[in-house]
C-alpha cells in the first residue's frame, strides 16, 4: 500500500471516530428527558445505562476474534451500520421496556466499532510509521462536542425524536463515504506463535493493568457524558441547552488536546505525558465538584478534558503495541475492561449520587486519576507505536 492510500485511510477512520463520539454526544442531552418520558429516577435511569455497559462490554469479549477473521476494516463497517440507527430507536420507545433491549444494542454496536476503529487506528499507524492515536481520538471528541452542546438545542428546536433521526442520517452518509478508502487488513494477519492469541483472554499479565488503568481514565469521562447534565440541572439549575455544555465543553477541551496529542507525546514520550494529564484532569473534576454556578462547572469539565484527552489513546498504543500479541487482541481486552469506566461505572454512579449527591462523587473520582498518574510507567509501550510500515496484502472490503 502507497503512502497516499495510508493518508486516506487516516482520513477515512478519523470520520469514522467523529461519527461515533457524534452520535454517543447527541445521546447525553436526551438522558435527562428520559427520565420525565417514562416516570423513573436516576436509580432507574443507572440501570439503563447499565444495559449499554452490559453490552458494551459482553461484545467486546468477542470483537477481538471477529477482527483477527474479518479484519478491522470489514469490522468497523459492520458495526458502524448496525450503531447508527440505534439512537432514534431508544429515544423513540415507547417504554423503558422497550428502550432497555435497544440500549443493549447500543452498547454492543457502539462498542465493537469502537474496538475496530482502534484496531485499524494501529494498522495505519504502522504503515505511515508515525502516531495517530491521539489524533484520532480527537475525532471522536469533536464529534462528541458536536452532538452535545448542539443536541440540546437542536431538542428545543424541533424535538427529542427529530434530533435523534436527524443525527442518525448524518453519520449514516458519513460512514457510507468514508467505509472505501479505510485501511485495510487481512484475515489473521498477526503471526500464530502463541496460544495466548486464540483465547478469549489472553494470558499477558501486564494487558489487565493497562486495562484497570483505562477503566479509571474513562469512568471520568462516562462520569460527565451520563451525569454531567443531570449535576448540572438538577443541583446547579441549570436549563436544558446550558446542561448539555457540560459534556460538549468537556468533549471540546478533549478534542482540542488530542489533536496536540501526538505532538506532545513524541517530544516529551508517553509516560511523562499520561502522569501530568491525569493530574490536571484530577484538579479539573475537583474544580467542577466545588463549584459555586453552572458556568463554573462546565470550566472545570473543560479543564478536566484537556488532561483526560491522552490517557486512553496513550493506553491504546501501548495495548495495540504490546510486544507477542495481535494489535486487535490486546486493544479489545484493554478496551473491554476501560469501558466499564465509561459505561458501566456510571450506572453506580447515579446510586452513588443519588445519596451522596454529585458534588461527592465527581470529587472521589479525581483520586482514580491521580491513581493512574502514578502507574504511568506501565504504558512505556506506547512511545513504541512509530514502527516501520508493515506491508499487508489487501482485503476486498466491505
Amino acid at each position: 500500500m502507497d503512502r497516499q492510500a495510508a493518508v486516506r485511510g487516516r482520513w477515512a477512520i478519523a470520520a469514522f471516530f467523529l461519527v461515533n463520539g457524534f452520535i454517543m454526544g447527541a445521546w447525553a442531552p436526551q438522558i435527562p428527558l428520559m427520565l420525565p418520558r417514562h416516570g423513573i429516577g436516576s436509580g432507574v435511569m443507572g440501570l439503563l445505562i447499565l444495559m449499554i455497559g452490559i453490552g458494551a462490554v459482553g461484545a467486546m469479549l468477542f470483537a477481538g476474534k471477529l477482527i483477527a477473521a474479518h479484519g478491522s476494516r470489514r469490522m468497523a463497517t459492520f458495526f458502524a451500520l448496525l450503531f447508527v440507527p440505534t439512537l432514534p430507536l431508544i429515544v423513540l420507545a415507547p417504554s423503558i421496556w422497550v428502550a432497555a433491549p435497544v440500549m443493549l444494542l447500543f452498547g454492543a454496536f457502539g462498542g465493537c466499532m469502537d474496538v475496530s476503529m482502534n484496531a485499524n487506528s494501529v494498522m495505519v499507524e504502522r504503515r505511515l510509521g508515525q502516531a495517530i492515536m491521539s489524533s484520532s481520538h480527537g475525532f471522536w471528541s469533536l464529534g462528541g462536542f458536536l452532538g452535545g452542546a448542539l443536541g440540546g438545542r437542536a431538542i428545543e428546536a424541533f424535538s427529542p425524536g427529530a434530533q435523534a433521526i436527524g443525527v442518525s442520517v448524518l453519520s449514516l452518509v458519513a460512514v457510507l463515504l468514508a467505509r472505501r478508502f479505510l485501511v485495510p487488513d487481512v484475515p489473521h494477519a498477526a503471526p500464530a506463535a502463541e496460544p495466548a492469541r486464540a483465547t478469549l483472554f489472553p494470558r499477558v499479565p501486564v494487558l489487565y493493568l493497562l486495562g484497570a488503568m483505562a477503566l479509571f481514565s474513562m469512568v471520568a469521562e462516562g462520569a460527565v457524558l451520563d451525569w454531567g447534565a443531570l449535576f448540572l440541572k438538577q443541583e446547579l439549575g441549570a436549563g436544558l441547552a446550558h446542561a448539555g455544555l457540560a459534556f460538549g465543553f468537556f468533549s471540546g477541551a478533549m478534542a482540542v488536546m488530542r489533536f496536540a496529542g501526538d505532538g506532545v507525546r513524541n517530544r516529551f514520550g508517553a509516560v511523562a505525558t499520561l502522569r501530568i494529564s491525569g493530574l490536571i484532569g484530577a484538579v479539573g473534576l475537583i474544580e467542577a465538584a466545588l463549584a459555586p454556578t453552572d458556568t463554573m462547572a462546565i470550566a472545570g469539565f473543560a479543564f478536566s478534558g484537556l488532561g483526560v484527552a491522552n490517557m486512553v489513546p496513550i493506553l491504546f498504543s501501548a495495548a495495540g503495541n504490546h510486544p507477542g500479541i495481535s494489535a486487535g487482541a490486546g486493544i479489545a481486552t484493554v478496551t473491554m475492561l476501560g469501558y466499564c469506566g465509561i459505561l458501566v461505572a456510571p450506572s453506580a454512579i447515579g446510586f452513588i449520587a443519588q445519596v451522596a449527591g454529585f458534588r461527592f462523587t465527581y470529587a472521589a473520582l479525581a483520586v482514580l486519576l491521580v491513581v493512574v498518574a502514578a502507574l504511568a510507567g506501565r504504558a512505556q509501550a506506547a512511545d513504541g507505536t512509530a514502527r516501520p510500515a508493515v506491508a499487508l496484502p489487501l482485503d476486498g472490503g466491505v
